[in-house]
């Protein structure tokens, strides 16, 4: 498969970025694959690519990645279904399930179970997107329609299928994913897999988790880039990139980056 280059945005800091639009433009006139955006706790994922796809024509637009924990499967797919309607088929739905410090103190939900979790909603998510039938999930985490026994119900729940006909049944889904079962799970369910920190140098890491990985499977493999002359300050600007998910995405006892960067053979150098 062809090496293909994206632009990452991701989330925006304490302001929107400058000129999103023009380097999103700019990309597309160089011939970069995608444009891709992120979200935490500030800036959401889709709105800046509807207003880049509003002035784009040909570059794929990425979700990288929407926390599955802000939005229910079914409005996912809804966001999914009217973007690449908007976009002419242009949308790579990447997702994941972020961690415990957001999910719990930011959406307010619990971080239990968060492999089946994620199986459910993409479950969900395909069924929205092939309109084949009335939506319905018998899972725990996002039972569809809501039970009439359960807490709160009043009982008139009904499985529903999408008003909009979805432009394409089989949107690219993608999963950020770094422990191996949540990788293991993203070549089971998904069209590709963005990992967060990746080196050529240790593909064992990851190697058994994608084996069984089908045919087209696509590894979207962000690369951190600083053009200059210095080469200690590029390599700072990296280190600090790196050095706020190892050390500030988590607790001292449960930082999945952390332990990610353990696994790659830098334990030492990523104690907290």
């Amino acid at each position: 498969m062809a090496l293909r280059l994206g632009l990452m945005a991701g989330y925006w800091g304490t302001k929107p970025p400058k000129d999103l639009v023009g380097a999103a433009k700019r990309a597309e006139a160089l011939g970069y694959w995608g444009f891709f955006t992120a979200e935490a706790y500030g800036s959401d994922a889709f709105t800046p690519l509807a207003w880049i796809g509003a002035h784009t024509n040909s570059i794929k637009l990425g979700t990288a990645i929407i926390q599955i924990s802000a939005r229910t499967p079914t409005s996912a797919a809804m966001h999914a279904l009217t973007l690449d309607h908007l976009s002419k088929g242009r949308l790579i739905l990447g997702l994941g399930v972020s961690g415990p410090q957001v999910v719990e103190g930011w959406y307010g939900r619990p971080f239990s179970k968060p492999l089946a979790r994620t199986r459910e909603y993409i479950s969900i998510i395909r069924q929205v997107m092939a309109r084949e039938g009335p939506v319905m999930n018998s899972g725990p985490h996002y039972p569809i329609p809501y039970p009439a026994d359960a807490p709160g119900s009043w009982g008139l729940g009904k499985a529903l299928k999408p008003i909009t006909h979805p432009l394409r049944s089989n949107v690219p889904i993608f999963l950020g994913a770094e422990g191996p079962k949540n990788v293991a799970l993203a070549a089971e369910v998904c069209d590709g897999w963005y990992p967060l920190f990746y080196s050529p140098f240790r593909e064992e890491v990851y190697r058994d988790s994608i084996a069984g990985r089908p045919e087209g499977f696509e590894i979207l493999c962000p690369v951190h880039i600083h053009v200059t002359d210095d080469l200690e300050a590029g390599r700072l600007e990296v280190k600090q990139n790196i050095a706020l998910y190892v050390g500030g995405m988590g607790s001292r006892d449960r930082n999945f980056h952390n332990k990610l960067i353990s696994r790659m053979g830098f334990g030492d150098a990523a104690k907290l």
